[in-house]
């Protein structure tokens, strides 16, 4: 066996993080810049549908509230690209990829955030769902990536409890905000538990991720943890899960559910979701009209350097 090679397999059986200089095959490296690229178009992508909202949210303590949470999406995006660039892709690289279509980013911000109670949907569901997900990277085997969701996973849950909050107080409001905040489960609870991806066996990167330890736990696991971990909250706030197959299983100690609906998931993932288009074309304009932003800082940082040589 190739030295490198075998100092690699070492790694991950010893169960330690593999870092930047070490050699790593090509295969896990790209793997690696695809999901964290992912990743970090997702946490920027899904600042769109909040702050659509934060000058309608209904008072000034909701608006600090969001505020916050949008701030932290964009510093999430920032730690991502900064670990995929340790990985030798560039940002400007990651963004056409973007642009170009070829770099995908979460299904579920293809989805439109209608009213308030979305927002509070999309906390307490989205962010629930990445939780589950982020917790298990806390251990992935590339140590930036590891290291950077311990901070993330902090913040998500944050996210969270402010979304669970609104729907709090809509499920305890008046006749028409409960219904509102029934809607928002009905239309979110699907594309959530599609966040996870497709089952194991129709998923051509799980073996791969699990092989390396990027991955912990399957898409199934993790999305029957979300599961199993949302129904009662759902029951707590007095709202109804929009499955009638949804049955807790006492022989396996969680709940059966009912099935997905996968054409509509890779709709949305091959660009025909609902606003697929509007989410891409609103990132490329705000690329383009802050140019001026990232020269100005590059001219700085030129100057700052030629002046300190």
């Amino acid at each position: 066996m190739d030295k490198y090679q075998e100092a690699f397999d070492g790694i991950i059986e010893r169960d330690e993080r593999v870092e930047p200089r070490d050699w790593m095959p090509d295969e896990y490296r790209k793997h690696l810049i695809r999901q964290v690229s992912q990743h970090a178009h997702s946490e920027v992508i899904g600042m769109q549908p909040e702050g659509n909202w934060l000058l309608r949210a209904p008072s000034l303590r909701s608006k600090q509230v969001l505020l916050a949470k949008i701030q932290d999406e964009a510093g999430h995006g920032l730690y991502l690209y900064s670990v995929a660039e340790t990985l030798g892709i560039s940002r400007a690289e990651m963004l056409q990829q973007l642009h170009d279509g070829k770099a995908k980013y979460s299904s579920i911000f293809n989805y439109p955030a209608l009213t308030w109670a979305d927002i509070g949907a999309i906390g307490w569901l989205v962010d629930g769902a990445a939780i589950v997900n982020q917790v298990s990277l806390q251990r992935t085997s590339y140590g930036p990536y590891s290291r950077g969701m311990i901070r993330i996973c902090k913040e998500e849950s944050f996210h969270q409890r402010q979304g669970f909050e609104i729907m709090l107080h809509m499920a305890n409001g008046t006749p028409e905000q409960r219904e509102m905040a029934q809607d928002a489960l009905n239309r979110f609870w699907w594309p959530s538990i599609m966040m996870f991806g497709p089952h194991d066996s129709d998923s051509p990167n799980t073996g791969n991720a699990m092989k390396w330890k990027i991955k912990r736990e399957s898409n199934d696991e993790l999305r029957q943890k979300f599961i199993d971990k949302t129904v009662p909250q759902a029951e707590f706030l007095g709202l109804t899960i929009p499955d009638p197959d949804l049955k807790w299983n006492e022989e396996k100690g969680s709940y059966d559910y009912g099935e997905i609906d996968w054409e509509e998931f890779w709709a949305v993932v091959k660009g025909n979701g609902p606003c697929n288009k509007e989410r891409l074309d609103h990132h490329i304009k705000a690329h383009k009209d802050n140019a001026w932003v990232r020269e100005a800082a590059e001219a700085y940082a030129a100057k700052t350097e030629g002046e300190l040589v």
